[in-house]
């Protein structure tokens, strides 16, 4: 992946960078479709009746889907690099209800440069339309490696 499709270059990543953040939203009929790929149809994402009597007032997004988000995030940022070395530590913290923008967010903590590769963590997060954490944690990818096609 090149510069000109969304990959920054090697030389310009440096600590304290920010990841082009932006906003994604579940709506049902994505968690839906979801639902029906991972073949999870827990009420608590599909029934809007039952979701209503839980303590969110309404239908969840499945953490993976929002968790794809971060991954997209990456992928724009690092390209094909992502797919072949990258990694994420994680944590769910509260969960992504249907119809509220997710905020997808990212900064470089570390970028250590060794003989023909360089290893990026940065800090990722989806947040709320509060600023409220959905998910935080880390994720790293290594530059400068052979990567799938």
């Amino acid at each position: 992946m090149t510069h000109k499709e969304g990959q920054i270059p090697l030389e310009q990543i440096v600590p304290d960078m920010s990841l082009a953040s932006f906003s994604r939203m579940p709506t049902q009929q994505r968690i839906d479709l979801y639902a029906k790929m991972s073949k999870d149809y827990n009420p608590i994402h599909v029934d809007a009746n039952y979701a209503k009597q839980t303590p969110f007032g309404g239908t969840i997004a499945h953490g993976m889907l929002v968790l794809s988000y971060i991954s997209e995030m990456m992928l724009l940022a690092f390209g094909s690099q992502w797919l072949s070395t990258g990694w994420l530590s994680i944590r769910f913290k509260s969960p992504a209800l249907s119809g509220k923008k997710v905020k997808v967010e990212g900064r470089v903590r570390t970028v250590e440069r060794m003989d023909k590769k360089t290893k990026v963590i940065c800090a990722v997060a989806c947040r709320d339309e509060a600023g409220n954490p959905i998910i935080i944690g880390e994720a790293g990818v290594t530059m400068g490696l052979p990567t799938i096609n």
